[in-house]
This record gives structure tokens, C-alpha cells and sequence, in this order.
């Protein structure tokens, strides 16, 4: 991995899937990374620090926002979530392809950071299967899922600053769709214009 990496970023209406399709995703794919992001709310029951979230003190969040050590932060129901600027820049000069699971104002912060990233929109088949998903999940509290459903079509409305989109009606086919971006932009030009001029130079050689 000589060249430098690209970034990828996937967001959706909480409950839309986005972590399940990126988490298949991220283990189908050689060279692809993923950027855990930290953040100040408690670990749900089975949530693993450093593999799920980085789990922090709201002091310790604080500063690292002060220092610059966050690329992108938002606070998102009452909790703060951020991440790591030197992980995400580290990875991409190795040559890594880098997957970021953020919400829209996130996604909206790197893109001003990081104009060359890839947007990615993962939309829920309708408002009906959200609100089953969001429900059959049990983590929320019927209010939590109302505002969750509420805040859902204002993130809706920001699929139009997105450079693709995502139908998660089913899972495996979104997966198939969010590597088949991947793959392409791994085929882009720049990419692999050394693996062109290596071709071209065995041209050379024998002509």
C-alpha cells in the first residue's frame, strides 16, 4: 500500500443499520480499516472499550477537543462522540482506506477538513421498518425512540450532500453495494497510476 489511502464515512438515521453493514463491510475487505470513535456516554451491555467506542470522562473529551486532537466531534443525545485526527491521518498515509461510522454533522465537519473523503448514505427503507428497528433493538426508552425518530427526518434531509446512497432493505446487499463503492475507488486513476507506469515500463523494456 503505496499510495495514500482514502477516507470513507457512512451515516444514517439512528437505527438505519449503518453499523452492522459497515462492521460486514470492514471484514470482507482487505486494507480497509475502521476509526473507533470516543465518547462520554455509558458502554451499552456488551459494548467492549477500544473495540466498540472509546469510552472517556467528559474531562478528558474536553480536552481533547481543545488540544486538536479530534478531526470531527458532535454531541448527540446528550453525549458527546468524536474522532481521532492523528488514528485517521496515520492510516490514510500508510495507505489504508479508513471507514468512519458518524452522523450527519460529523460527516459534514470532515468533508469541510477533508473535501477528498467519500460521503456515503445509508437510508432505512421507510419510516415504518425504522421505527420496528429502532423498537425490536430494546436500548431506548419509548421517548428516546421518539426523538431518535424525530431527529431521523432532518438527517433524512441531508442525503443530497452525499456522494452516494445506500437502500438498507437488505443487509447483504447493502454490504455488496458499500463494497462495490470501495472497490471502485480503489480502480480510480490516481490510485493506480504507479501500478500503470510499472505496466508501461515492462512495455518499454521489451519493445
Amino acid at each position: 500500500m503505496s499510495s495514500r489511502g482514502d477516507l470513507f464515512i457512512v451515516s444514517a438515521p439512528s437505527g438505519s443499520g449503518k453499523t452492522s453493514v459497515s462492521t460486514s463491510t470492514l471484514a470482507q475487505l482487505d486494507g480497509l480499516c475502521f476509526s473507533v470513535s470516543y465518547t462520554t456516554r455509558p458502554p451499552r451491555e456488551g459494548e467492549r472499550d477500544g473495540v466498540d467506542y472509546y469510552f472517556v470522562t467528559n474531562e478528558k473529551f474536553q480536552e481533547m477537543t481543545d488540544s486538536g486532537r479530534l478531526l470531527e466531534w458532535a454531541l448527540v443525545y446528550g453525549h458527546n462522540y468524536g474522532t481521532s485526527r492523528e488514528f485517521v491521518e496515520q492510516q490514510l498515509a500508510q495507505g489504508w482506506d479508513v471507514l468512519l461510522d458518524i452522523d450527519v454533522q460529523g460527516a459534514r465537519s470532515v468533508r469541510r477538513e477533508l473535501p477528498e473523503s467519500h460521503l456515503i448514505f445509508v437510508l432505512p427503507p421507510s419510516f415504518k421498518t425504522l421505527q420496528s428497528r429502532l423498537e425490536s433493538r430494546r436500548l431506548d426508552d419509548r421517548e428516546t425512540i421518539f426523538s431518535r425518530l424525530q431527529n431521523a427526518r432532518s438527517e433524512m434531509l441531508a442525503f443530497s450532500k452525499y456522494d452516494y446512497l445506500i437502500l438498507n432493505e437488505d443487509i447483504e446487499e447493502a454490504v455488496s453495494e458499500l463494497k462495490s463503492i470501495i472497490c471502485a475507488v480503489r480502480c480510480k486513476r490516481y490510485r493506480r497510476t504507479e501500478l500503470a507506469q510499472e505496466v508501461l515500463a515492462s512495455f518499454e523494456e521489451n519493445t
